[in-house]
């Protein structure tokens, strides 16, 4: 009876049995009356059994269930046979599918072992390597000789035991075998009993089979069969092989049928510094079937790879029999292993031949010979004659660098570099070959450098204007002649013009022949508006004149529109051009008032006599709010305002400017004109744009703080202590100050706090109160500190005037305090002990006038 657990568990898995299935099996799962078994694919049927085996139902358990859900006697018929045919199928794939794929070997886990060997065992150095050893080892990867076993089973392949072997018999008969070979060479068919193979070949062992299985299978025998028999090689059995001699890793090792000699080695590290890679011997029944050189395998790619190992082989490395060391221009400067009657040819092929930089007539061979070496040279038609020995070391000399027939020619010709010397090569020939002179050759003089016999030099002075019009002698050419021929601007210094003043883009500039005024100021970029075109002057350099004459000035006008003009004269090189400002031109000058005025903003001052009172009444007087106590005057300094001082670094600019073009690499003009570019306001600045000079002073205080040593004073604005009140009720008086360009007029509002700083027990900031003295305040701070300097004590008043603490007779008159104000109390300076010697000092000296004084008394 099907329990009410396992129907539980039926229910569950139908239904979501619906989540899974195809989308083509549209039948509600839960009704299993219109399940119709012919629509269900294989995969379908056995999902469904596969749930209901998970559920916990048997098969009979699962077809009752259907049953009982309302599939018909017929369907349920149906999904038997179905489930029936998929077991028989499934059976038929599990025999199939134990015909698995030969398993490899893994080489490579083999040679793991050989990981632990330091890199010491092998010689690396560059020329020191051992050739051949790379093959099984090196430090950047590992080769493998895995052999393939997907082929073809070997007919002449030797069974042993762990073979497994596969047996089809097909045609009119079927059927399939599958057996391993055991220990005693045997393998065992089903119904027909053990049939012994080891040490059979596969077609031997076809054979055999054949003969004991035609007994069962008449068809098979006889002159016209029916049935074939077909035996294949399943999974390869092993065998042991053991590895002896001088090898990394010797002893005996468990390896694949199909494995061959390089199989072994590769699982044993290969030969060691002493192993021989010319004469490894492949023992077998006590006997050597093969001698094998791993040298055929790198140089030929000849290797003994049919040469399969059978259980038990011995495969034994011998110590080498002699090194020899190759080095120089060759392709694989290594050491080699030699054998006998082994030349240098050999040993050269084995290297990969010479270089493409080999001197390849004669090579040093350095050979022992009793207790010390010896040197012999070996010539190119000596190669395939002489015989190495053991520790001999051979040396291949690069080609000389030099050259048989090379000439060379450089400077002003319009081809330069290495020309062949002919036979007859002559100079006026080679400045041919070098498809000419150019024009700015100097043809006054030309040079050879010749190299003489001893490698000495000698230079060689040659008419070439001579040479080339035939009225001097031509010079023959030697190999190895260097022709040097000068440009006239190698020889002369370079010629320009400066140009200073009114233009657009001062500057110094390449002269030309024939440069005239005009072309100079076009390439200038043209005047400026303020220039004045009638008042130029040229100051031309003089050469051999008085000392107390510095220069010729040459007076010059221009057309405005820089027209052509024959009377301007042409310039000279090393000519300074100046074009002046006109008198009457000036530039409209900007002040600015912000604060408690009416209409505060920027002004253009309106004649040189205007005052800050005039100002004041433009911006629409005071406001209720305005302090006029602490009015204050901001103006910039005469570091930007004087003209002459602006003219005089415009000057000391340019100079920079022509030094930087003489000599581009002169550090020290460079750090002096980043200095002046920053440090210096434009002439049509804004003279209310203070931000400018902040921000230039930023740039400065960061190239300062990167670079060592560079270190610049800038002077920005300072506060002019004016008396608003004063100005105001007295207009005109010497309080009312001329205003001047970029002066900042700043009217604040009415201040209520005093600022307490310096040496007090507590700075802050207290409230105003109208008729209170100094000490009151000082007294709000917590009185002086213990090293305040009270004599010192001053004040900075709102509009920027400052009043100190006076004294007489020891009574301190202190100033006033009025609102906004800034008391500042100073430190004394730090107090120096009296040492004991000063003490003295002092002492006695004090001594010594009392008792003058009482010798004066008495």
């Amino acid at each position: 009876m099907i329990s009410i657990i396992r129907f539980s568990y039926f229910f569950v898995f139908i239904a979501f049995l619906g989540l899974t299935v195809a989308p083509t099996f549209a039948q509600d799962i839960n009704d299993a009356s219109k399940i119709k078994v012919d629509e269900l694919s294989d995969d379908q049927v056995q999902g469904l059994l596969d749930r209901a085996t998970n559920a916990g139902l048997s098969k009979s358990e699962f077809l009752k269930t259907l049953e009982i859900q309302g599939m018909p006697p017929s369907e349920v018929a149906k999904m038997r046979m179905r489930i029936s045919q998929g077991e028989e199928e499934s059976i038929r794939n599990t025999k199939v599918s134990k015909r698995d794929e030969r398993e490899q070997v893994d080489m490579d886990e083999i040679a793991l072992g050989m990981l632990q060997f330091s890199e010491g065992t092998v010689n690396h150095t560059d020329g020191n390597e051992i050739f051949g050893t790379s093959l099984f080892y090196h430090r950047n990867r590992r080769l493998s000789f895995e052999p393939s076993l997907n082929q073809a089973t070997p007919k002449s392949y030797v069974l042993g035991p762990g073979d497994l072997i596969y047996v089809d018999i097909y045609g009119q008969s079927e059927q399939y075998y599958e057996a391993t070979v055991n220990p005693d060479g045997f393998v065992l068919l089903d119904n027909i009993g053990p049939v012994s193979v080891s040490g059979k070949s596969i077609e031997e062992a076809t054979g055999i089979l054949k003969n004991r299985v035609g007994k069962y299978y008449p068809g098979i025998l006889g002159s016209n069969p029916n049935t074939f028999l077909q035996v294949t090689l399943g999974n390869v059995g092993s065998i042991k092989v053991n590895i002896l001699g001088e090898v990394r890793l010797p002893g005996t090792f468990t390896l694949s049928a199909f494995s061959t000699v390089f199989n072994a080695l590769y699982a044993a590290g290969g030969p060691n510094e002493n192993g021989s890679m010319r004469k490894i011997k492949l023992v077998r029944n006590n006997k050597q079937i093969a001698e094998i050189d791993v040298y055929d395998l790198l140089i030929n790619g000849t290797a003994k790879l049919d040469l399969k190992l059978q259980d038990q082989d011995v495969i034994l490395v011998p110590p080498y029999i002699s090194h020899v060391k190759i080095k120089g221009e060759v392709k694989r400067p290594m050491v080699f292993e030699a054998v006998e009657d082994d030349t240098f040819s050999d040993i050269l092929n084995y290297a990969g031949g010479f270089t493409d930089q080999a001197f390849k007539d004669r090579v040093a061979i350095s050979r022992i010979t009793g207790n010390q070496r010896s040197v012999s040279d070996v010539y190119q038609n000596q190669f395939d004659m002489f015989i190495l020995k053991g520790g001999d070391e051979i040396t291949v000399q690069r080609i000389l660098n030099r050259y048989s027939n090379r000439v060379q020619i450089k400077g002003a010709v319009y081809r330069e570099g290495t020309f062949a010397l002919d036979e007859g090569l002559t100079l006026s020939q080679l400045v041919k070959n070098a498809e000419g002179l150019r024009g700015d050759a100097y043809t006054t003089q030309a040079s050879i450098l010749r190299t003489k016999d001893d490698l000495s030099t000698e230079m060689i002075q040659v008419n070439l204007r001579g040479v080339m019009d035939g009225t001097a002698p031509d010079v023959p050419l030697r190999r190895e002649d260097v022709v040097r021929i000068t440009s006239i601007y190698d020889i002369n210094n370079e010629q320009y013009v400066q140009i200073l003043g009114e233009v657009k883009k001062p500057g110094v500039y390449p002269y030309s022949a024939e440069m005239k005024v005009e072309d100079l100021i076009v390439m200038a970029g043209g005047f400026q508006e303020s220039a004045n075109a009638q008042d130029i002057e040229i100051a031309r350099r003089l050469e051999d004149s008085d000392l107390g004459t510095l220069a010729d000035i040459i007076p010059t006008q221009v057309n405005p529109d820089l027209g052509y003009n024959p009377t301007s004269p042409s310039l000279v090189p090393f000519d300074q051009v100046i074009v002046r400002k006109r008198a009457s031109f000036t530039m409209q000058k900007l002040t600015a008032v912000e604060g408690q005025v009416n209409s505060p903003g920027i002004f253009a001052i309106q004649s040189s006599g205007e005052r800050i009172s005039d100002l004041i009444k433009r911006a629409g007087g005071l406001n209720q709010f305005a302090y006029a106590k602490g009015a204050t005057l901001i103006r910039r300094t005469e570091f930007f305002n004087t003209e002459s001082e602006q003219i005089r670094r415009q000057r000391n600019l340019e100079g920079l400017k022509m030094k930087l073009a003489e000599d581009p690499s002169n550090s020290e003009a460079q750090s002096e004109l980043l200095q002046r570019l920053l440090t210096e306001s434009p002439s049509k600045e804004s003279p209310v744009d203070n931000q400018l000079a902040q921000s230039k002073k930023e740039s400065l205080d960061q190239i300062a703080s990167e670079t060592p040593g560079f270190a610049v004073k800038l002077k920005e604005t300072e506060a002019v202590a004016i008396d608003l009140e004063e100005i105001l009720r007295n207009p005109g008086s010497e309080d009312d100050l001329l205003i001047e360009e970029g002066d900042i007029l700043s009217v604040p509002k009415l201040f209520q706090t005093v600022r307490m700083r310096g040496d007090v027990v507590y700075p802050t900031t207290l409230r105003h109160e109208s008729g209170r003295s100094l000490k009151h305040y000082i007294n709000g701070a917590g009185g002086f500190e213990r090293r305040a300097n009270r004599k010192q004590t001053y004040v900075v008043y709102a509009n920027g005037a400052v009043k100190r603490t006076k004294g007489f007779l020891g009574i301190r008159n202190y100033p006033s305090v009025e609102p906004g104000a800034e008391v500042i109390v100073p430190t004394k300076g730090p107090k120096v002990p009296l040492r004991l010697g000063e003490v003295v000092e002092i002492t006695t000296g004090l001594a010594t006038l009392g008792l003058v004084i009482s010798q004066i008394n008495w």
